[in-house]
């Protein structure tokens, strides 16, 4: 069975979102969508200091199967990405949640996520999307 940890919210294009400082949020795949791409050979990210609207698609995943675009879950700037994973794209796959993660994303008032953060699905939401 995949993990759909508690503290963190998620999109329908199976992204999580956890939050890291007042305005700030860490970007992911969840395990359910690393199981259903099999093993990733090749991360693209985003440009830091890029907007991303929210809905861009704004990297790519390529794995053995396929390549899946991973969509921007809020309008934000890209403030970082995890480099490491250009080199160990795997990270994905062994661990989504942590060494895994693909990019931040910054806002400029704390309310504004509050509100947004919110929409998102929480993981008894985001278990209905996969049919858990």
């Amino acid at each position: 069975m995949t993990q759909t940890p508690e503290d963190l919210r998620y999109t329908e294009q199976h992204e999580w979102v956890r939050r890291i400082a007042p305005t700030r949020v860490r970007v992911g795949i969840t395990d359910y969508a690393q199981s259903q791409l099999g093993d990733v050979v090749f991360v693209q990210l985003p440009e830091t200091e890029s907007n991303a609207a929210a809905g861009d698609s704004i990297a790519e995943v390529e794995s053995t199967k396929s390549v899946s675009d991973i969509y921007a879950p809020l309008s934000a700037k890209v403030v970082a990405v995890n480099d490491e994973l250009t080199s160990a794209p795997e990270m994905l796959n062994t661990d989504p949640y942590g060494a895994g993660w693909l990019f931040e994303l910054e806002v400029s008032d704390a309310a504004s996520l509050d509100v947004t953060v919110g929409e998102l699905l929480d993981a008894a939401g985001y278990q209905g999307v996969i049919g858990g």
